[in-house]
């Protein structure tokens, strides 16, 4: 894990040349113009290794200022949440007006608080909660994953929050699954995300784990609202699991660095 803090991406640009020796603030239009559109990338100016190692103290500064480990997230499963999230938007799939990363970790007992609801623009966990798994994923731990429809089994794997509408749970907040082997019957299936009592620290102490839902990632009812206000419209929600056989398109560290580098690029030229 590279652990050497950046001052900021900025700085590793500024030191990037082109053939004619022109740094980056100071490339001509033509090539600016070309790199708005797409048609080359920062590659030009830098080696991958280069951008690989920004990326890379990008994502450390997030986790360490963020104190995610004070809460029990992992940097390798927020590593693996956050490249989602990047390739996410060079696709612009999630919204450009919020910075929001939802995580859940179904590798810990449902007794503990396993979903984390990041603000990645302050650096800030939001909510850190208690989330239930499916019914027949699992009794304390989550061990089995389902995309079948009437399994009453959690799916593991990518999501794009959606709208919200009034059902028997009250406000409850509509899942796109964006993995095809893995959730993308998650509409179908009507997983959402809800509030319900059975997530609740006196369910724990009554019967040693939480309730479990038919597949939804249940939230507490007192909370429910407001996270579900929070994360609705194009966020990124990432379902971590023990499977070692989980792939994904949007797990591709080197679309991620690329489109990271291209994004902090144009930034760079728009100051």
């Amino acid at each position: 894990m590279l652990r050497v803090a950046l001052t900021s991406f900025t700085l590793c640009l500024l030191s990037f040349t082109t053939p004619g020796a022109h740094s980056a603030v100071g490339l001509n239009s033509d090539i600016k113009d070309r790199i708005v559109n797409k048609e080359l990338t920062t590659s030009t100016y830098a080696t991958f290794a280069d951008k690989q190692f920004a990326f890379e103290n990008h994502v450390e500064d997030l986790y360490q200022n963020s104190e995610l480990s004070k809460s029990g997230l992992s940097y390798n499963v927020f590593r693996k949440a956050y490249i989602g999230f990047q390739n996410f938007k060079q696709k612009n799939l999630v919204s450009s007006k919020k910075s929001i990363l939802t995580v859940i970790d179904f590798t810990k007992s449902s007794r503990e608080k396993r979903m984390w609801i990041i603000d990645l623009k302050s650096k800030k966990v939001l909510y850190n909660t208690l989330v239930a798994h499916g019914r027949n994923t699992g009794e304390s731990k989550a061990m089995y994953f389902s995309n079948q429809p009437n399994s009453y089994m959690s799916s593991m794997g990518f999501y794009i929050t959606n709208k919200t509408y009034v059902g028997k749970h009250g406000l409850s907040l509509k899942l796109s699954g964006m993995d095809k082997k893995y959730n993308s019957n998650a509409m179908e299936r009507a997983i959402v995300v809800h509030g319900a009592d059975y997530v609740s620290e006196s369910f724990v102490k009554q019967y040693g784990r939480l309730g479990r839902s038919l597949g939804c990632p249940a939230v507490p009812v007192a909370i429910s609202k407001q996270v579900i206000e929070l994360i609705k419209d194009n966020t990124c929600l990432y379902i971590h699991s023990a499977d070692k056989n989980y792939t994904s398109s949007y797990l591709n560290p080197e679309k991620a660095i690329e489109g990271f580098a291209l994004e902090n690029a144009m930034l760079a030229y728009n100051k």
